[in-house]
């Protein structure tokens, strides 16, 4: 197999990596943990990402990544926004909720939701809370890249971070 890098140039030969191989060093990939929230004519939905990070601050853009495969993908397909919430190391309920394949309707019966500006569900004790417009979706490989400007901004600035790191939980706690 080649690989052609962004330019068309192609580069030598290289085989690429297997996917169990690439699977296990993400695994050593410490991420912060995130669930990610919309509302619409489906009604609400949401999934645990940690595949989420910052773009750029000007505009303030996030991006988060999505599964084709999810079941929740096609709602988020039909979404104009959605909520980024950061969840802090008492949610690994919720976390492994949404995570999961509990019926959309009982991932919300954990924990405190409220509404956001843009009306989707937020998590009212979240480390942080990333209220967005969805602003462009790239589809990479198996999945969308959601590209999302951030109109509003919920913090808890004495909150810890819950953090996936060797395929388990971790708190990220604030020094003292």
């Amino acid at each position: 197999m080649t690989i052609t890098a962004i330019k068309n140039a192609v580069t030598e030969v290289l085989p690429p990596v297997t996917p169990e191989a690439y699977r296990e060093g993400m695994s050593s990939l410490a991420a912060a943990v995130n669930v990610v929230t919309t509302t619409g004519p489906e009604g609400r939905a949401g999934f645990t990402a940690t595949a989420v990070c910052s773009v750029s601050d000007t505009p303030a853009t996030l991006l988060v990544c999505l599964n084709r495969g999810a079941s929740v993908h096609q709602v988020f397909k039909n979404s104009t926004h959605l909520v980024i919430n950061t969840l802090t190391s008492q949610h690994q309920l919720i976390s492994n909720t949404f995570g999961g394949k509990a019926p959309m309707n009982e991932r919300f019966e954990i924990g405190d939701w409220v509404e956001s500006t843009t009306g989707c569900p937020r998590l009212a004790d979240a480390a942080v809370s990333f209220d967005c417009i969805i602003t462009d979706v790239k589809s990479v490989a198996t999945h969308d890249v959601i590209f999302c400007q951030v109109v509003d901004i919920k913090q808890d600035p004495e909150a810890d971070a819950l953090l996936y790191y060797q395929r388990g939980y971790h708190s990220a706690c604030k020094d003292a």
